[in-house]
């Protein structure tokens, strides 16, 4: 944060400073979240928040998703901040948790999602194109590995076409 707020007069574009904060699907360890939170928006209060919760995913067994109980303790921490916000979630398990993820989504209009994947994570790109659907174009990010990238570039593509 010090080296940061030493080159602040040198940002010409948006800051977005992330950590994971809350255990999540399979994840344990965490970065203290009040001790996060109030050390960054010391230096810098306007930034924008990615807050994840820590994750494990495995091929070869069932993966748990986003319960309500970590999205509601997620939202509980965030509902005061001022900052926009934005969840990082894994991508294979979004799917599984979009009514827990929705409903976040619509606590604050300074919510959004960031869908990301390891690069060995495997999911349909069915799934993230639904996730696209069905929220806010303003309000959900993408952090992919190729194939998937190319293939949900495709996909929505060719939704819009079909469209016309």
């Amino acid at each position: 944060m010090k080296i940061l707020d030493a080159m602040k007069d040198h940002l010409h574009q948006p800051v977005w400073i992330n950590a994971d904060i809350l255990p999540g699907p399979g994840g344990n360890s965490r970065v203290g979240a009040r001790e996060f939170l109030q050390i960054v928006t010391s230096f810098f209060p306007d930034v924008t928040l990615s807050l994840a919760w820590t994750t494990a995913w495995y091929p070869d067994r069932s993966n748990e998703g986003y319960s309500w109980e970590m999205v509601k303790e997620m939202e509980d921490i965030c509902k005061n901040l001022s900052q926009p916000v934005t969840f990082p979630v894994r991508a294979p398990v979004v799917r599984q948790s979009w009514p827990q993820l929705q409903w976040l989504l619509q606590m604050s209009d300074r919510y959004s999602l960031t869908v990301w994947s390891g690069k060995d994570d495997i999911y349909p790109v069915e799934d993230l194109l639904y996730i696209r659907e069905h929220s806010k174009e303003d309000q959900v990010f993408y952090d992919l590995f190729e194939p998937q990238k190319s293939q949900l570039k495709q996909a929505v593509k060719q939704k819009g076409q079909a469209k016309k």
